[in-house]
């Protein structure tokens, strides 16, 4: 839980949303991200944190390759989606075109805005959330956008509580 002045920091700073997606072993999985940002100029290193208690992070241990979608202000059906659904016992692919990379990673056609990485490394320091960092392989992006933020998505119910943690296999 946020201390007042720490949560009015970080509601200020009002973070462009994500959806997350990966595979591992032919089991896919994708997600509301709300903590990212580029870590690296030269060579582009983008890092994402990943929420301990969702299925995404569970496949995302196992994986090695990810889409990072940008969501744009239409994009509103997209994070209900992927942000209030838990895919322990949801397909949130169900019913979403998609196009698989080489990799067998799902990207959203809905979503054209968006970069490919390979992880390089993931960090856990004990927190409700896993860092991992990846190297860009590539990116599109088919005009300039106005995105998501975490304030219009502010009424959306998450698939999973920060408290939340599964059991690890």
């Amino acid at each position: 839980m946020l201390d007042g002045t720490f949560g009015t920091l970080m509601t200020s700073a009002d973070s462009a949303l994500v959806v997350v997606t990966t595979v591992a072993e032919g089991e896919r999985a994708g997600c509301v991200v709300g903590f990212h940002t580029q870590s690296s100029i030269s060579p582009q290193h983008y890092c994402l944190w990943l929420s301990k208690a969702n299925h995404t992070y569970r496949v995302g241990l196992r994986a090695r390759h990810f889409a990072v979608h940008f969501l744009t202000a239409g994009d509103s059906a997209v994070a209900e989606a992927f942000g209030t659904r838990s895919g322990d016992d949801t397909d949130k692919f169900s019913g979403v075109e998609i196009e698989d990379t080489v990799q067998g990673v799902p990207l959203l056609a809905a979503c054209p805005n968006r970069f490919l990485l390979e992880r390089i490394a993931m960090l856990d320091d004990g927190g409700d959330h896993v860092c991992l960092t990846g190297r860009v392989d590539s990116s599109q992006c088919r005009d300039s956008f106005t995105p998501l933020r975490l304030s219009d998505a502010a009424h959306l119910t998450p698939g999973h509580d920060s408290e939340d943690r599964a059991i690890q296999p």
